[in-house]
Protein backbone atom coordinates (compact mmCIF):
# COMPACT_ATOMS: atom_id res chain seq x y z
CA UNK A 1 0.00 0.00 0.00
CA UNK A 2 1.15 3.73 -0.69
CA UNK A 3 1.45 6.36 1.52
CA UNK A 4 -0.90 8.00 -0.18
CA UNK A 5 -3.63 5.18 0.32
CA UNK A 6 -2.39 4.30 4.03
CA UNK A 7 -3.05 7.44 4.60
CA UNK A 8 -6.23 8.47 3.14
CA UNK A 9 -7.52 4.67 5.04
CA UNK A 10 -6.37 6.37 8.46
CA UNK A 11 -8.04 9.22 7.71
CA UNK A 12 -11.29 7.42 6.80
CA UNK A 13 -11.01 5.93 9.87
CA UNK A 14 -10.63 8.38 12.08
CA UNK A 15 -13.54 10.28 10.43
CA UNK A 16 -15.88 7.03 10.40
CA UNK A 17 -15.31 5.90 14.06
CA UNK A 18 -16.62 9.46 15.12
CA UNK A 19 -18.67 9.47 12.91
CA UNK A 20 -19.98 6.16 13.58
CA UNK A 21 -20.49 6.64 17.41
CA UNK A 22 -21.90 10.37 16.78
CA UNK A 23 -24.72 8.51 14.48
CA UNK A 24 -25.85 5.54 17.24
CA UNK A 25 -25.79 8.27 19.88
CA UNK A 26 -27.82 10.53 17.79
CA UNK A 27 -29.86 7.44 16.98
CA UNK A 28 -30.10 5.99 20.46
CA UNK A 29 -31.16 9.52 22.25
CA UNK A 30 -33.66 10.21 19.90
CA UNK A 31 -34.91 6.64 20.14
CA UNK A 32 -34.95 7.27 23.85
CA UNK A 33 -36.58 10.38 23.67
CA UNK A 34 -39.25 8.97 21.11
CA UNK A 35 -39.95 6.13 23.77
CA UNK A 36 -39.60 8.27 26.76
CA UNK A 37 -42.63 10.56 25.10
CA UNK A 38 -44.32 7.53 23.80
CA UNK A 39 -44.43 5.77 27.38
CA UNK A 40 -45.61 8.88 29.05
CA UNK A 41 -48.30 9.64 26.36
CA UNK A 42 -48.90 5.79 27.64
CA UNK A 43 -49.64 6.63 30.96
CA UNK A 44 -51.82 9.47 30.56
CA UNK A 45 -54.65 7.11 28.75
CA UNK A 46 -53.99 4.95 31.84
CA UNK A 47 -54.78 8.01 34.30
CA UNK A 48 -57.48 9.05 32.28
CA UNK A 49 -59.50 5.58 31.82
CA UNK A 50 -58.89 5.30 35.71
CA UNK A 51 -60.38 8.71 36.54
CA UNK A 52 -62.96 7.70 33.99
CA UNK A 53 -63.60 4.65 35.98
CA UNK A 54 -63.30 6.39 39.44
CA UNK A 55 -66.17 8.85 38.09
CA UNK A 56 -68.31 6.82 37.23
CA UNK A 57 -68.23 4.16 40.21
CA UNK A 58 -67.83 7.36 42.15
CA UNK A 59 -71.18 8.33 40.95
CA UNK A 60 -72.63 4.73 42.27
CA UNK A 61 -70.95 4.95 45.78
CA UNK A 62 -72.22 8.36 46.01
CA UNK A 63 -76.05 6.84 45.16
CA UNK A 64 -75.50 4.74 47.51
CA UNK A 65 -74.97 7.01 50.11
CA UNK A 66 -78.00 8.73 49.57
CA UNK A 67 -79.80 5.35 50.04
CA UNK A 68 -79.01 5.66 53.73
CA UNK A 69 -81.41 8.44 54.60
CA UNK A 70 -84.15 7.48 51.73
CA UNK A 71 -87.49 7.47 52.98
CA UNK A 72 -89.87 5.14 51.01
CA UNK A 73 -87.26 2.55 51.86
CA UNK A 74 -87.19 3.28 55.41
CA UNK A 75 -91.33 3.02 55.34
CA UNK A 76 -90.99 0.13 53.19
CA UNK A 77 -88.56 -2.08 55.82
CA UNK A 78 -89.53 -0.78 58.80
CA UNK A 79 -93.44 -1.66 58.02
CA UNK A 80 -92.85 -4.61 56.20
CA UNK A 81 -94.44 -8.31 57.24
CA UNK A 82 -91.67 -10.97 55.65
CA UNK A 83 -94.59 -13.37 55.92
CA UNK A 84 -97.37 -12.14 53.69
CA UNK A 85 -96.41 -12.83 49.90
CA UNK A 86 -98.80 -9.51 48.66
CA UNK A 87 -96.85 -7.20 51.27
CA UNK A 88 -93.36 -8.48 49.36
CA UNK A 89 -94.54 -8.12 46.01
CA UNK A 90 -96.03 -4.53 46.29
CA UNK A 91 -92.61 -3.61 48.60
CA UNK A 92 -90.52 -5.09 45.54
CA UNK A 93 -92.21 -2.66 43.18
CA UNK A 94 -91.73 0.52 44.93
CA UNK A 95 -88.06 -0.28 45.76
CA UNK A 96 -87.33 -1.55 41.78
CA UNK A 97 -88.75 1.94 41.09
CA UNK A 98 -86.39 3.71 44.13
CA UNK A 99 -83.29 1.59 43.00
CA UNK A 100 -84.33 2.93 39.24
CA UNK A 101 -84.67 6.61 40.57
CA UNK A 102 -81.03 6.35 42.02
CA UNK A 103 -79.20 4.11 39.16
CA UNK A 104 -81.19 4.00 35.96
CA UNK A 105 -79.30 6.91 34.37
CA UNK A 106 -75.95 5.15 34.44
CA UNK A 107 -75.75 2.95 31.76
CA UNK A 108 -72.69 0.97 32.50
CA UNK A 109 -74.66 -0.59 35.68
CA UNK A 110 -76.28 -3.60 34.93
CA UNK A 111 -78.32 -4.54 37.72
CA UNK A 112 -79.60 -2.71 41.20
CA UNK A 113 -80.93 -5.47 43.62
CA UNK A 114 -81.29 -5.38 47.66
CA UNK A 115 -80.96 -8.21 49.27
CA UNK A 116 -82.40 -10.00 52.29
CA UNK A 117 -82.85 -13.50 53.37
CA UNK A 118 -86.56 -13.74 52.68
CA UNK A 119 -86.51 -11.70 49.59
CA UNK A 120 -85.00 -10.49 46.72
CA UNK A 121 -85.78 -6.80 45.58
CA UNK A 122 -85.15 -5.10 42.47
CA UNK A 123 -84.85 -6.33 38.83
CA UNK A 124 -85.00 -9.50 39.71
CA UNK A 125 -86.27 -10.67 36.20
CA UNK A 126 -82.65 -9.94 34.66
CA UNK A 127 -80.79 -12.45 36.29
CA UNK A 128 -81.65 -15.78 38.46
CA UNK A 129 -80.00 -15.59 41.90
CA UNK A 130 -81.79 -18.10 43.10
CA UNK A 131 -80.44 -17.10 47.60
CA UNK A 132 -77.65 -14.53 47.33
CA UNK A 133 -77.20 -14.34 50.79
CA UNK A 134 -74.99 -17.60 50.59
CA UNK A 135 -72.87 -15.68 48.18
CA UNK A 136 -69.32 -14.78 49.21
CA UNK A 137 -70.42 -11.18 47.76
CA UNK A 138 -73.23 -11.15 50.43
CA UNK A 139 -70.97 -12.29 53.54
CA UNK A 140 -68.30 -9.87 52.76
CA UNK A 141 -70.84 -6.72 52.62
CA UNK A 142 -72.73 -7.85 55.83
CA UNK A 143 -68.88 -8.24 57.65
CA UNK A 144 -67.76 -4.84 55.71
CA UNK A 145 -70.94 -3.26 58.26
CA UNK A 146 -72.15 -0.56 56.11
CA UNK A 147 -68.93 0.04 54.18
CA UNK A 148 -68.82 0.05 49.98
CA UNK A 149 -67.07 -3.19 49.08
CA UNK A 150 -66.30 -3.34 45.61
CA UNK A 151 -66.15 -7.07 44.71
CA UNK A 152 -63.89 -7.92 41.54
CA UNK A 153 -64.89 -9.85 38.85
CA UNK A 154 -66.81 -13.10 39.20
CA UNK A 155 -68.11 -16.31 37.70
CA UNK A 156 -71.85 -15.47 37.90
CA UNK A 157 -72.80 -19.42 37.07
CA UNK A 158 -70.22 -20.54 40.48
CA UNK A 159 -70.96 -17.32 42.34
CA UNK A 160 -74.64 -18.03 42.70
CA UNK A 161 -74.80 -21.66 42.07
CA UNK A 162 -76.98 -21.71 39.12
CA UNK A 163 -75.19 -24.98 36.74
CA UNK A 164 -78.08 -25.21 35.02
CA UNK A 165 -76.99 -21.93 33.00
CA UNK A 166 -74.27 -23.55 31.87
CA UNK A 167 -75.34 -24.98 28.44
CA UNK A 168 -77.02 -21.88 27.79
CA UNK A 169 -76.09 -18.25 25.99
CA UNK A 170 -76.11 -15.42 28.68
CA UNK A 171 -74.39 -12.43 28.79
CA UNK A 172 -73.68 -11.79 32.12
CA UNK A 173 -71.36 -14.32 32.86
CA UNK A 174 -68.74 -12.53 34.42
CA UNK A 175 -69.90 -9.20 36.60
CA UNK A 176 -68.01 -7.33 39.05
CA UNK A 177 -70.49 -5.99 42.10
CA UNK A 178 -70.67 -2.97 44.65
CA UNK A 179 -72.20 -4.24 48.06
CA UNK A 180 -73.13 -1.77 50.58
CA UNK A 181 -75.32 -3.37 53.95
CA UNK A 182 -77.84 -0.56 54.13
CA UNK A 183 -79.40 0.66 57.67
CA UNK A 184 -82.22 2.78 56.58
CA UNK A 185 -83.02 6.16 59.13
CA UNK A 186 -84.82 9.83 58.43
CA UNK A 187 -84.49 12.87 60.03
CA UNK A 188 -88.75 13.56 61.49
CA UNK A 189 -89.28 16.16 63.23
CA UNK A 190 -85.61 16.93 64.00
CA UNK A 191 -85.50 13.48 65.69
CA UNK A 192 -83.57 11.03 63.94
CA UNK A 193 -85.33 7.84 63.18
CA UNK A 194 -84.18 4.54 62.58
CA UNK A 195 -85.30 1.17 61.49
CA UNK A 196 -86.77 -1.31 64.64
CA UNK A 197 -83.81 -3.41 66.10
CA UNK A 198 -85.95 -6.67 64.29
CA UNK A 199 -85.86 -5.44 61.28
CA UNK A 200 -82.94 -7.19 58.74
CA UNK A 201 -80.91 -4.98 57.19
CA UNK A 202 -80.84 -5.48 53.19
CA UNK A 203 -77.61 -5.67 51.56
CA UNK A 204 -77.82 -3.18 48.39
CA UNK A 205 -75.36 -5.16 45.10
CA UNK A 206 -75.29 -3.01 42.04
CA UNK A 207 -73.98 -5.46 38.88
CA UNK A 208 -71.11 -4.33 36.30
CA UNK A 209 -70.53 -6.15 33.32
CA UNK A 210 -67.00 -6.70 33.05
CA UNK A 211 -67.02 -5.69 29.49
CA UNK A 212 -67.38 -1.75 30.72
CA UNK A 213 -63.40 -1.79 31.26
CA UNK A 214 -62.95 -3.85 28.38
CA UNK A 215 -65.06 -1.10 25.93
CA UNK A 216 -62.70 1.71 27.80
CA UNK A 217 -59.32 0.07 27.50
CA UNK A 218 -59.33 -1.45 24.32
CA UNK A 219 -60.38 1.58 22.20
CA UNK A 220 -57.62 3.88 23.65
CA UNK A 221 -54.65 1.73 24.45
CA UNK A 222 -52.06 1.71 21.42
CA UNK A 223 -52.32 -1.36 19.20
CA UNK A 224 -50.37 -4.48 20.30
CA UNK A 225 -50.97 -3.56 23.94
CA UNK A 226 -52.59 -5.52 26.66
CA UNK A 227 -54.53 -4.70 29.52
CA UNK A 228 -56.02 -5.55 33.37
CA UNK A 229 -57.50 -4.54 35.55
CA UNK A 230 -56.62 -6.10 39.35
CA UNK A 231 -57.73 -6.05 42.72
CA UNK A 232 -55.87 -5.78 45.60
CA UNK A 233 -55.73 -9.43 45.98
CA UNK A 234 -54.37 -9.69 42.69
CA UNK A 235 -57.62 -11.22 41.32
CA UNK A 236 -57.89 -10.11 37.84
CA UNK A 237 -60.97 -7.50 37.16
CA UNK A 238 -60.61 -7.29 33.99
CA UNK A 239 -58.12 -8.04 30.71
CA UNK A 240 -56.92 -8.36 27.35
CA UNK A 241 -56.83 -12.40 27.69
CA UNK A 242 -60.73 -13.27 28.97
CA UNK A 243 -58.68 -16.48 29.88
CA UNK A 244 -56.95 -14.89 32.80
CA UNK A 245 -60.61 -12.87 34.38
CA UNK A 246 -61.39 -14.31 37.96
CA UNK A 247 -58.12 -15.58 38.44
CA UNK A 248 -54.75 -14.72 40.61
CA UNK A 249 -51.95 -12.56 38.79
CA UNK A 250 -49.31 -13.53 40.84
CA UNK A 251 -46.02 -11.86 39.86
CA UNK A 252 -43.49 -10.47 41.59
CA UNK A 253 -43.01 -7.34 39.82
CA UNK A 254 -46.66 -6.29 40.91
CA UNK A 255 -45.47 -5.53 44.40
CA UNK A 256 -42.98 -3.42 43.49
CA UNK A 257 -45.76 -1.22 41.34
CA UNK A 258 -48.17 -1.49 43.99
CA UNK A 259 -46.17 0.30 46.81
CA UNK A 260 -45.58 3.27 44.06
CA UNK A 261 -49.76 3.58 43.29
CA UNK A 262 -49.34 5.00 40.12
CA UNK A 263 -46.39 5.60 37.22
CA UNK A 264 -44.69 4.29 33.95
CA UNK A 265 -41.73 1.45 34.27
CA UNK A 266 -39.81 0.15 31.39
CA UNK A 267 -39.43 -3.58 32.09
CA UNK A 268 -38.35 -6.81 30.66
CA UNK A 269 -40.85 -9.21 30.55
CA UNK A 270 -40.17 -12.72 28.85
CA UNK A 271 -37.05 -11.50 27.00
CA UNK A 272 -38.31 -8.34 25.55
CA UNK A 273 -38.86 -5.07 26.27
CA UNK A 274 -42.05 -3.62 27.72
CA UNK A 275 -43.34 -0.41 29.22
CA UNK A 276 -45.49 -0.85 31.83
CA UNK A 277 -48.23 2.14 33.23
CA UNK A 278 -50.37 1.71 36.22
CA UNK A 279 -52.74 3.56 38.43
CA UNK A 280 -54.49 2.91 41.74
CA UNK A 281 -58.65 3.72 41.46
CA UNK A 282 -59.15 6.06 44.34
CA UNK A 283 -62.88 4.22 44.80
CA UNK A 284 -62.58 1.14 44.33
CA UNK A 285 -58.48 0.28 45.07
CA UNK A 286 -58.04 -1.46 41.66
CA UNK A 287 -54.66 -1.41 39.81
CA UNK A 288 -55.30 -0.44 36.16
CA UNK A 289 -52.37 -1.97 33.74
CA UNK A 290 -51.21 -1.26 30.22
CA UNK A 291 -48.28 -3.46 29.39
CA UNK A 292 -47.01 -1.65 25.93
CA UNK A 293 -43.86 -3.55 23.90
CA UNK A 294 -41.65 -1.08 23.43
CA UNK A 295 -40.89 -1.84 19.80
CA UNK A 296 -44.69 -1.21 19.17
CA UNK A 297 -44.57 2.54 20.44
CA UNK A 298 -42.22 4.00 18.23
CA UNK A 299 -42.26 0.67 15.78
CA UNK A 300 -43.63 3.54 13.21
CA UNK A 301 -40.54 6.55 14.00
CA UNK A 302 -38.08 3.74 14.47
CA UNK A 303 -37.94 3.93 9.80
CA UNK A 304 -37.74 7.36 10.18
CA UNK A 305 -35.27 7.92 13.14
CA UNK A 306 -33.05 5.58 11.04
CA UNK A 307 -33.31 7.18 7.44
CA UNK A 308 -32.52 10.36 8.96
CA UNK A 309 -29.60 9.08 10.37
CA UNK A 310 -28.26 7.44 7.87
CA UNK A 311 -28.74 10.60 5.38
CA UNK A 312 -26.92 12.54 7.79
CA UNK A 313 -24.02 10.21 8.14
CA UNK A 314 -24.01 9.88 4.34
CA UNK A 315 -23.91 13.03 3.88
CA UNK A 316 -20.89 13.77 6.20
CA UNK A 317 -18.72 11.01 5.14
CA UNK A 318 -18.64 12.81 1.57
CA UNK A 319 -18.12 16.29 3.07
CA UNK A 320 -15.08 14.34 4.53
CA UNK A 321 -13.89 12.14 1.68
CA UNK A 322 -13.40 15.70 -0.36
CA UNK A 323 -11.66 17.30 2.76
CA UNK A 324 -9.34 13.85 2.74
CA UNK A 325 -8.83 14.45 -0.97
CA UNK A 326 -7.89 17.97 -0.53
CA UNK A 327 -5.63 17.38 3.12
CA UNK A 328 -4.01 14.58 1.52
CA UNK A 329 -3.13 16.40 -1.90
CA UNK A 330 -1.11 19.10 0.26
CA UNK A 331 0.64 16.30 2.15
CA UNK A 332 1.85 13.88 0.07
CA UNK A 333 2.54 16.37 -3.25
CA UNK A 334 5.94 17.58 -1.65
CA UNK A 335 6.83 13.81 -0.71
CA UNK A 336 5.84 13.28 -4.47
CA UNK A 337 8.68 16.07 -5.29
CA UNK A 338 11.19 15.24 -2.81
CA UNK A 339 11.00 11.04 -3.98
CA UNK A 340 11.71 12.31 -7.40
CA UNK A 341 14.74 13.98 -5.98
CA UNK A 342 15.94 11.71 -4.13
CA UNK A 343 15.40 9.10 -7.55
CA UNK A 344 17.86 11.15 -8.86
CA UNK A 345 20.14 11.17 -6.34
CA UNK A 346 19.83 7.64 -6.00
CA UNK A 347 20.77 7.80 -10.22
CA UNK A 348 24.10 9.58 -9.10
CA UNK A 349 23.00 13.01 -10.26
CA UNK A 350 23.84 15.12 -6.87
CA UNK A 351 22.21 18.47 -8.83
CA UNK A 352 19.20 17.33 -7.91
CA UNK A 353 17.22 20.13 -5.65
CA UNK A 354 13.83 20.18 -4.74
CA UNK A 355 12.11 23.94 -5.60
CA UNK A 356 11.15 25.45 -1.64
CA UNK A 357 7.62 27.05 -1.84
CA UNK A 358 6.27 26.61 1.87
CA UNK A 359 7.36 27.33 4.66
CA UNK A 360 5.33 24.56 7.24
CA UNK A 361 7.58 21.26 7.56
CA UNK A 362 7.66 20.18 4.11
CA UNK A 363 9.20 23.54 3.42
CA UNK A 364 11.76 22.49 6.06
CA UNK A 365 12.26 19.35 5.03
CA UNK A 366 12.80 19.97 1.53
CA UNK A 367 15.52 22.47 2.40
CA UNK A 368 17.32 20.06 4.42
CA UNK A 369 17.47 17.75 1.28
CA UNK A 370 19.05 20.28 -0.75
CA UNK A 371 21.45 21.20 1.92
CA UNK A 372 22.28 17.08 2.44
CA UNK A 373 22.35 16.57 -1.22
CA UNK A 374 24.82 19.29 -1.03
CA UNK A 375 27.13 17.71 1.63
CA UNK A 376 26.53 14.35 -0.19
CA UNK A 377 28.07 15.74 -2.98
CA UNK A 378 31.10 17.06 -1.13
CA UNK A 379 31.77 14.14 0.93
CA UNK A 380 32.03 12.23 -2.33
CA UNK A 381 34.15 14.53 -3.13
CA UNK A 382 36.32 14.25 -0.48
CA UNK A 383 36.00 10.34 -0.44
CA UNK A 384 37.53 10.23 -3.90
CA UNK A 385 40.64 12.52 -2.71
CA UNK A 386 41.10 10.07 0.47
CA UNK A 387 41.06 6.76 -1.90
CA UNK A 388 43.50 8.50 -3.96
CA UNK A 389 45.70 9.66 -0.88
CA UNK A 390 45.38 5.53 0.13
CA UNK A 391 46.01 3.87 -2.64
CA UNK A 392 49.67 5.64 -2.73
CA UNK A 393 50.21 4.90 0.76
CA UNK A 394 49.41 1.28 0.17
CA UNK A 395 52.25 2.03 -2.34
CA UNK A 396 54.51 3.48 0.22
CA UNK A 397 53.89 0.38 1.92
CA UNK A 398 54.91 -2.02 -0.53
CA UNK A 399 58.01 -0.37 -0.65
CA UNK A 400 58.50 -0.33 2.95
CA UNK A 401 57.95 -3.94 3.03
CA UNK A 402 61.23 -4.93 1.78
CA UNK A 403 62.87 -3.98 5.05
CA UNK A 404 61.80 -6.40 7.02
CA UNK A 405 62.80 -9.11 4.33
CA UNK A 406 66.01 -7.87 4.32
CA UNK A 407 66.13 -8.47 8.17
CA UNK A 408 64.66 -11.94 8.05
CA UNK A 409 67.35 -12.92 5.14
CA UNK A 410 70.15 -11.39 7.35
CA UNK A 411 69.34 -13.31 10.47
CA UNK A 412 68.85 -16.10 8.20
CA UNK A 413 72.75 -15.77 7.16
CA UNK A 414 73.87 -14.98 10.82
CA UNK A 415 72.19 -18.44 11.81
CA UNK A 416 73.89 -20.84 8.89
CA UNK A 417 77.25 -18.90 10.35
CA UNK A 418 76.55 -19.97 13.90
CA UNK A 419 75.87 -23.34 12.52
CA UNK A 420 79.36 -23.64 10.61
CA UNK A 421 81.09 -22.49 13.48
CA UNK A 422 78.96 -24.69 15.57
CA UNK A 423 77.58 -22.40 17.96
CA UNK A 424 74.14 -24.23 18.59
CA UNK A 425 72.84 -22.00 21.39
CA UNK A 426 73.58 -19.17 19.65
CA UNK A 427 71.53 -20.58 16.08
CA UNK A 428 68.46 -21.68 18.09
CA UNK A 429 68.67 -17.84 19.54
CA UNK A 430 68.40 -16.47 16.11
CA UNK A 431 65.78 -19.14 15.16
CA UNK A 432 63.67 -17.86 17.94
CA UNK A 433 64.15 -13.76 17.32
CA UNK A 434 63.26 -14.39 13.42
CA UNK A 435 59.98 -16.34 14.20
CA UNK A 436 59.85 -13.39 17.01
CA UNK A 437 60.15 -10.57 14.32
CA UNK A 438 58.21 -12.47 12.00
CA UNK A 439 54.81 -13.02 14.09
CA UNK A 440 54.94 -9.18 15.27
CA UNK A 441 55.31 -7.75 11.72
CA UNK A 442 52.74 -9.79 10.24
CA UNK A 443 50.07 -6.98 8.74
CA UNK A 444 46.96 -8.67 9.77
CA UNK A 445 46.71 -7.65 13.68
CA UNK A 446 43.55 -9.65 14.59
CA UNK A 447 42.96 -12.04 17.05
CA UNK A 448 44.82 -14.91 17.21
CA UNK A 449 44.59 -18.66 18.85
CA UNK A 450 46.08 -19.69 21.64
CA UNK A 451 48.61 -22.09 20.09
CA UNK A 452 50.45 -19.17 18.30
CA UNK A 453 50.31 -16.97 21.58
CA UNK A 454 52.35 -19.76 23.54
CA UNK A 455 55.00 -20.32 21.09
CA UNK A 456 55.87 -16.99 20.30
CA UNK A 457 56.03 -17.03 24.37
CA UNK A 458 58.12 -19.91 24.32
CA UNK A 459 61.07 -18.44 21.74
CA UNK A 460 61.14 -15.38 24.04
CA UNK A 461 61.33 -17.59 27.29
CA UNK A 462 64.42 -19.35 25.24
CA UNK A 463 65.97 -15.74 24.79
CA UNK A 464 65.52 -14.49 28.31
CA UNK A 465 66.50 -17.76 30.34
CA UNK A 466 69.76 -17.73 27.64
CA UNK A 467 70.21 -14.12 29.05
CA UNK A 468 69.50 -14.52 32.84
CA UNK A 469 71.57 -17.91 32.84
CA UNK A 470 68.55 -19.96 34.10
CA UNK A 471 67.46 -17.46 36.92
CA UNK A 472 63.54 -18.80 36.71
CA UNK A 473 61.54 -21.42 35.22
CA UNK A 474 58.11 -21.35 33.16
CA UNK A 475 55.08 -23.87 33.43
CA UNK A 476 51.40 -24.27 31.84
CA UNK A 477 48.21 -24.89 33.20
CA UNK A 478 45.98 -24.15 30.25
CA UNK A 479 42.78 -26.33 29.66
CA UNK A 480 42.76 -28.22 26.67
CA UNK A 481 39.43 -26.52 25.45
CA UNK A 482 41.38 -22.56 25.70
CA UNK A 483 43.30 -24.05 22.35
CA UNK A 484 40.12 -23.68 20.20
CA UNK A 485 39.26 -20.36 20.60
CA UNK A 486 40.91 -16.52 20.11
CA UNK A 487 42.51 -13.81 21.94
CA UNK A 488 44.70 -10.36 21.96
CA UNK A 489 47.87 -10.82 20.34
CA UNK A 490 50.84 -10.49 22.82
CA UNK A 491 48.34 -10.52 25.45
CA UNK A 492 51.02 -11.72 28.10
CA UNK A 493 54.59 -10.48 26.55
CA UNK A 494 53.92 -7.76 29.10
CA UNK A 495 52.99 -9.24 32.38
CA UNK A 496 55.89 -12.10 31.65
CA UNK A 497 58.51 -8.79 30.58
CA UNK A 498 57.47 -7.05 34.35
CA UNK A 499 57.66 -10.51 36.15
CA UNK A 500 61.46 -11.19 34.92
CA UNK A 501 62.75 -7.54 34.57
CA UNK A 502 60.86 -6.49 38.09
CA UNK A 503 59.79 -9.47 39.75
CA UNK A 504 63.15 -11.62 39.68
CA UNK A 505 65.67 -8.30 40.05
CA UNK A 506 68.12 -9.41 42.68
CA UNK A 507 67.43 -13.00 42.49
CA UNK A 508 69.79 -15.16 41.41
CA UNK A 509 67.49 -18.21 41.02
CA UNK A 510 64.63 -20.53 41.90
CA UNK A 511 62.26 -17.96 40.16
CA UNK A 512 59.01 -19.80 38.94
CA UNK A 513 56.80 -17.92 35.94
CA UNK A 514 53.19 -20.06 35.88
CA UNK A 515 50.78 -19.51 32.93
CA UNK A 516 47.29 -20.59 33.79
CA UNK A 517 43.64 -20.82 31.47
CA UNK A 518 40.45 -21.72 32.47
CA UNK A 519 36.72 -21.49 31.60
CA UNK A 520 34.13 -20.80 34.18
CA UNK A 521 30.50 -19.77 33.34
CA UNK A 522 30.40 -17.81 30.73
CA UNK A 523 34.40 -16.32 30.70
CA UNK A 524 37.55 -17.11 30.56
CA UNK A 525 40.54 -16.48 33.02
CA UNK A 526 44.30 -16.30 32.46
CA UNK A 527 46.61 -16.13 35.25
CA UNK A 528 50.20 -14.48 35.35
CA UNK A 529 51.85 -16.01 38.47
CA UNK A 530 55.49 -15.02 39.85
CA UNK A 531 57.15 -15.97 43.09
CA UNK A 532 59.27 -12.60 42.78
CA UNK A 533 59.29 -9.71 45.57
CA UNK A 534 55.88 -8.51 44.71
CA UNK A 535 54.38 -4.69 44.51
CA UNK A 536 52.69 -2.51 46.89
CA UNK A 537 49.39 -1.60 46.68
CA UNK A 538 50.76 1.97 45.79
CA UNK A 539 52.42 0.15 42.73
CA UNK A 540 49.45 -1.50 41.70
CA UNK A 541 47.55 2.00 41.80
CA UNK A 542 50.23 3.34 39.84
CA UNK A 543 50.25 0.72 37.21
CA UNK A 544 46.66 0.89 37.02
CA UNK A 545 45.38 4.46 37.35
CA UNK A 546 48.30 6.74 36.78
CA UNK A 547 50.99 7.93 34.59
CA UNK A 548 53.88 5.72 34.36
CA UNK A 549 56.02 3.70 32.67
CA UNK A 550 54.23 0.69 32.40
CA UNK A 551 52.61 1.34 29.03
CA UNK A 552 52.49 -2.09 27.66
CA UNK A 553 50.35 -2.77 30.31
CA UNK A 554 48.05 -0.21 29.98
CA UNK A 555 48.04 -0.55 26.24
CA UNK A 556 46.58 -4.37 26.97
CA UNK A 557 44.06 -3.57 29.39
CA UNK A 558 42.81 -0.56 26.87
CA UNK A 559 42.74 -3.44 23.57
CA UNK A 560 41.04 -5.85 25.92
CA UNK A 561 38.40 -3.17 26.52
CA UNK A 562 37.94 -1.57 23.00
CA UNK A 563 37.85 -5.55 22.09
CA UNK A 564 34.94 -6.96 24.52
CA UNK A 565 33.50 -4.31 26.11
CA UNK A 566 34.45 -2.50 29.74
CA UNK A 567 33.28 -5.25 32.03
CA UNK A 568 36.88 -7.29 31.21
CA UNK A 569 40.46 -6.65 31.91
CA UNK A 570 42.80 -7.78 34.43
CA UNK A 571 43.07 -7.64 38.20
CA UNK A 572 46.16 -7.51 39.82
CA UNK A 573 46.86 -9.08 43.59
CA UNK A 574 50.36 -8.81 45.09
CA UNK A 575 52.02 -8.08 47.84
CA UNK A 576 55.60 -7.20 48.89
CA UNK A 577 57.92 -10.48 49.32
CA UNK A 578 54.65 -12.41 48.31
CA UNK A 579 54.97 -12.17 44.59
CA UNK A 580 52.89 -11.29 42.24
CA UNK A 581 49.04 -12.84 40.30
CA UNK A 582 47.71 -10.86 37.57
CA UNK A 583 44.15 -12.58 35.89
CA UNK A 584 42.90 -11.60 32.42
CA UNK A 585 39.35 -12.09 31.94
CA UNK A 586 37.97 -12.46 28.88
CA UNK A 587 34.55 -13.33 27.43
CA UNK A 588 34.10 -16.97 26.81
CA UNK A 589 32.77 -16.48 23.32
CA UNK A 590 35.01 -15.33 20.29
CA UNK A 591 34.43 -13.98 17.01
Amino acid sequence: MTFRLRLLLSYLTLIALPLLVLSTLFYNSSLKVVTEQAQNNVHDVVMKNNDVIDTKLGIVDQNSRSLFVDKDLFQIFNNLNPAKEEELVAADRQVTAILSKYFSQNSDVYSAQLWTSYYTFGSTMLMPLGNPVQSAIYKEAVKAGGKMVWYPTYDFIKMYDQPWLQDGTIDYRYLFSATRLLNFSHMEDSTLVKLKPEVERPVLAISFKSTVMDELFERSIPAGSSYMVLDPDNIVVASSDQSQVTKRFDEDWMDHFREQGSGSQRIKLNGHNQIVSFARSEVTGWMSIVITPQSALVSSLVPVLRTSTIVSAIALSVVALVFAYFIISRITGPIKKLMSAMRSVGEGDFEARVDVDRKDEFGLLSQRFNRMNDRIAMLVKENYEIKLKEKEAEIQALNMQMNPHFLYNTLNIMNWTALENRQTELSKMLVCLSNMLHYTSRKDWEAVHLSEELEWMRNYFFIMSARFEGKFTVAYEIEPALYEKKLPRLLFQPFVENAILHGFSGVEEGGQITIRGWIEEDSRYFEVRDNGRGISKEGIDTILYKESASIGIKNTISRIRMAYGDEYGIRIHSAPGKGTSIVIHLPSKTQ
